[in-house]
Parts: C-alpha cells; structure tokens; sequence
C-alpha cells in the first residue's frame, strides 16, 4: 500500500481513489529570499485582514458544528453524512483551543467538548477483533462509525499516521488545558493515558522503520515510514514515548532515503515531497524554526525552510504551468491530497479532452508529478506560515475569482478546478458552465492545516503550546535535533 493510500471504504472510492503517479519535472525559478518587511497580520490592510479573520472563523466553525457532540468524533467530510477520520479529530482538539483565544467560544465550551472526546477516546474499545473495536495497540482505525465510534468497515486499517494525527490534538489539550480545574486536570490525565499506552513497537514489524498499519485479516501493511513527508511526526511521537519508545536508529532509519528527495525543482533546491500536506501536517504542531537534526545541519536549512522552498517551488510550477490548465498563475496555484471532479477522460473548458481524478495525492516535485488542473485552497492556506507573502494574495485571488462558487460557510470548499468541462455524473461538488467544477464539502484533513496554521503565522499560537509538552521535546531530542527554542527551558 503506497504512503498515499487513503483506505477509503468501498461505498467513497468512486470518489476518493488514491494512487500514486511518479513523473521526474525540471523547471527553473529564483530561491525564495525574505521578504524586506515581514508579511504580519499586523501589517495587513483592512481588507486583507478581514479576509483572513473571516476565513479562520469559518474554518474553525466547521469543526464545531460537524463534530458528534455526544462522542466528539469528527467526520472525515462535511456537510452530509460521513464516517469519522481520527486524523480530522486530531486537528479539531487543537482548533477549539484557537477558538477559545479567538473569542469564537469559551473556555468552558472548549474544555467541555474536549473532554467529551478524550473520554471516548480513552474508553473505547481496543483489541485484535474484525469488528466492534475502535484500534488496538493504542492506535485507533482511520475512519469510525460518527455513531459508535467502531472501524467503519473490515476495509479500514489501524494506521499509524493518522493516530499520529489524533494524539497531536491530544497533546495540545494535554498542555493548553494546564488550569488546576478538576476538568482541565481531567482532560490532562487522559491525554496522558492515550499517548502513553500507544505500542509503537508493536508497530515495527520490520524495525527500525514503523509500518503504516495493521488489519486484522491482512496484519501489517508491507509499506513502511521512510523517507521525508507527513510521517516525521510519526517518528517523532515513537521517540517521545516514555512506556513504548522506538530505538533511535529508528530517526536514522527514516532519513537515510533522504538522498533520493534532495534536489532542484522549479528553480528550489529542497527535500522534495509533491503534495503540500507532507508540509504542514507535522510543522502544524511542531515549530521547526531554528532547531536542526543531523541531516539539516549538513544541509544548512531547517525544515522549516525547506517547506518554505517547497511553496514557492509549486507556486512556480503553476505560473509555468506545463498542463496548460486554465487558470493557473501566480496567484491561482495549490496541488495536494484533495478531492477532484472524477476519474474521467472528458471535456476540458478549452475544448480538449483531458484526463480527470477524482480524490488523489496531487503534487508537484521531483518524486513525481500528480495534476488534473484541480487546485486545492488548502495547500496554499495550510502554507501561509512559511510563505505568507505569496499565499495572501493566493487567498484573495481564489476568493476574488471563484469565490461564488468556491466559498460558503465554512470558507474555501476542498477544491475546485477551472479547467472541467465534462458531462458526466459527480458523486461530489457541481459543474458550472464555463467556470469549471467546484466542490461542495470540505475535508477535515484539509480544513485543518488551514486553521492551525493561521494561527501559527498570526500569533504561533499551536507551536507555543506544543513547545511545552514534554514528550514533543523528548521526541525531537531523541532524533537528534538541537538549537533554538529546544535548547531552552519550556
């Protein structure tokens, strides 16, 4: 199973199919140079300010209107029915603690939906069975029954990644939540009692790497961590663990395929992963600015700016747009994991026939290259703590142009493409003559990176808090990292 597998139950993968396509792409751009007055929130106009005030609001507020409030569970998608994703659980416990700064809900609001859902989480069933649990090990299936909070189908995987995800959330609870309340302290044992009886061992069946998970029927999946792209995380939670901790071999083990991502695209030397999300999801939580492991300081970057690189690589990549898709440019660019219109050969607005996806890993890098003309807000929004001088205008664009279509509720819709001019039947979003498909949900895992890391740029909010928690400082210790803010007291 490639690293990029979603899992998705049979009644989504019509829709959300997942594959990998490997292209080699060359391309020519000027290395990203800091801004000469830094982009800060502070130093917006009005409108662009009430931009992002406005997209953060709603982004926050689809976690807290999809989530079950009698469980917590968190739908993989949004509106309309959906099973839950752990990993989209994951990044609403760290949104409601942005909310509560925001002033979009209380404290009290906050710490009790958190509690709700540490108490499923702690509670629910664990073992080996096809059915009727929720993980095993510690970790947890990637999609739940919203209802009962089971393995939605005998198709689901306990995944690795994705509990990484959910104990992100759960170690921002465990360090915000720090008031000596009997809730917060509540809230602080429990998070403590799921990180800490995760077997990350048990996880290794070809160790020192992890494997992306287990199912009953089918035991461990064959493909294993390695390699730069969301899973650093991974690793670094085994680190950090004080009952179930990997060898450190384990951090050597995951870096040594680094050779083949290191690279030129796009004019950017960088530890290349196509898709954004590969990014943000592990820099949402952890501030890599200024601290390097041994492989970053050979390479004189940190990660922090190799994601940087990796932004503007894409942005380039769109203003050169090799596809030829409609409206791509420099301010109308994003590829990542997101829905799409359809697996299809069909109609595209310039009258061509081109080739359609619907839910895939899009990206654009060295390791390949995956593009349908189908832009994601999320890459961009989800990079706006590395590059916000180019993602702001990136934002106000989509919204200026597609913004009738693209923007509703609860902000920007996972994804839209202005090049789609096929007949066919959508299972998801809606065709609009001569503007091209737009979706008509969003996606947990893509609304996250969104919210967290405009939080991150504005105030670095998220990093605060997690650069507290002792166990992500344990983690990234114990892989090596030093400087910065990890050489200083909590």
């Amino acid at each position: 199973m490639s690293r990029n597998d979603r899992c998705q139950p049979k009644q989504a993968r019509s829709w959300r199919a997942c594959f990998f396509t490997a292209l080699l792409a060359t391309g020519i751009a000027m290395q990203p140079t800091a801004a000469q007055t830094p982009v800060t929130y502070d130093s917006l106009s009005a409108p662009q300010k009430q931009l992002v005030d406005d997209l953060q609001r709603r982004t926050f507020q689809w976690f807290w209107d999809s989530a079950n409030p009698a469980n917590g569970l968190i739908p993989d998608h949004y509106p309309g029915p959906s099973f839950s994703s752990i990993a989209s659980i994951g990044f609403g416990l760290t949104a409601y603690g942005i909310g509560v700064e925001r002033g979009y809900i209380t404290r009290a609001q906050a710490v009790a939906r958190t509690l709700t859902t540490l108490r499923f989480l702690a509670h629910a069933r664990q073992d080996g069975n096809e059915d009727g649990a929720s993980g095993y090990h510690g970790f947890f299936y990637h999609f739940l029954d919203m209802q009962t909070g089971q393995r939605f189908s005998r198709d689901i995987e306990l995944s690795s990644v994705d509990t990484t995800l959910l104990l992100g959330g759960v170690l921002f609870a465990q360090s915000y939540y720090d008031r000596d309340t009997a809730q917060e302290k509540e809230i602080r044992t429990l998070a403590d009692t799921i990180y800490r009886r995760v077997d990350w061992t048990w996880m290794q069946p070809r160790a020192p790497l992890i494997s992306m998970g287990w199912t009953p029927g089918g035991k461990f999946i064959d493909s294993d961590w390695k390699g730069y792209d969301e899973g650093m995380l991974v690793y670094i939670l085994a680190l950090g663990s004080p009952t179930h901790p990997i060898g450190s071999d384990g951090w050597t083990a995951w870096t040594s395929t680094y050779p083949r991502q290191w690279g030129t695209f796009q004019g950017q030397t960088l530890l290349n992963f196509a898709p954004l999300f590969g990014h943000q999801y592990s820099e949402a939580w952890v501030d890599f600015r200024g601290i390097r492991d041994a492989w970053s300081r050979a390479h004189q970057l940190d990660y922090f700016e190799n994601s940087r690189r990796a932004v503007y690589a894409q942005r380039q990549y769109a203003i050169a747009n090799p596809g030829h898709w409609t409206g791509y440019g420099a301010n109308i660019w994003g590829l990542t994991a997101c829905n799409g219109p359809g697996d299809v050969a069909g109609k595209a607005i310039d009258g061509s026939t081109r080739q359609f996806f619907g839910y895939t890993a899009r990206g654009a890098g060295l390791d390949y290259i995956s593009d349908d003309g189908t832009i994601a807000p999320t890459a961009a929004g989800g990079s706006i703590a590395f590059a916000p001088e180019i993602v702001l205008p990136a934002l106000q664009a989509m919204k200026e142009r597609y913004g009738q279509y693209a923007y509703d509720r609860y902000g920007f819709v996972d994804a839209f493409n202005p090049s789609f001019d096929a007949n066919i039947a959508l299972h998801t979003g809606k065709k609009v003559r001569g503007a091209g498909w737009f979706d008509s949900l969003q996606i947990g895992i893509d609304q996250g990176p969104i919210e967290l890391m405009i939080e991150n740029w504005r105030s670095d909010f998220v990093w605060r808090v997690m650069r507290k928690n002792p166990y992500i400082r344990q983690g990234l210790q114990r892989a090596g990292f030093s400087g910065g803010w990890l050489d200083r007291a909590p």
